[in-house]
């Protein structure tokens, strides 16, 4: 059990320091975090429709249609609806939001390469391979 509450502590201190150095690159855009989030999904899978949008984000497609509505007010992200049923709607970045993408990706970037630095190679592959198994198993 010692170990489990250990992994805990370093689990909080990790997501605590994360959503920290976020809030704070998020702080300096137009962005709020859960806009930053969709761009990132967005970015990563161009043209998806709500649904999608919603399950990649882990949250309702309700809270995702509040997202989007607000990220196509601020021109970063528009819906389009398809040819074979109107009813779907696709949603994709604007030329504006791209360049927020890219901008938020190299953040993110900048940041993994960043944390792994102390780690050897052999490390961060066997790093890598333990959060693919945890998110695959978990999420």
């Amino acid at each position: 059990m010692q170990m489990i509450e250990e992994l805990t502590h370093e689990f909080l201190f990790f997501f605590n320091g994360f959503s920290s150095w976020e809030n704070s690159i998020v702080r300096s855009s137009d962005l709020t975090v859960s806009e930053a989030h969709a761009l990132e999904v967005l970015g990563e899978h161009e043209n998806i429709n709500m649904k999608t949008l919603a399950q990649k984000l882990g949250v309702t497609t309700g809270t995702t249609t509040v997202t989007v509505d607000r990220l196509e007010k601020k021109n970063f992200a528009k819906r389009e609806s398809t040819l074979e049923d109107r009813r779907v709607n696709l949603i994709a970045l604007t030329g504006t939001g791209k360049k927020a993408f890219e901008e938020h990706h190299a953040y993110h970037m900048q940041l993994t390469e960043q944390m792994v630095s102390v780690l050897s190679e052999d490390e961060i592959r066997q790093f890598l391979n333990t959060l693919k198994k945890i998110n695959f198993e978990t999420f």
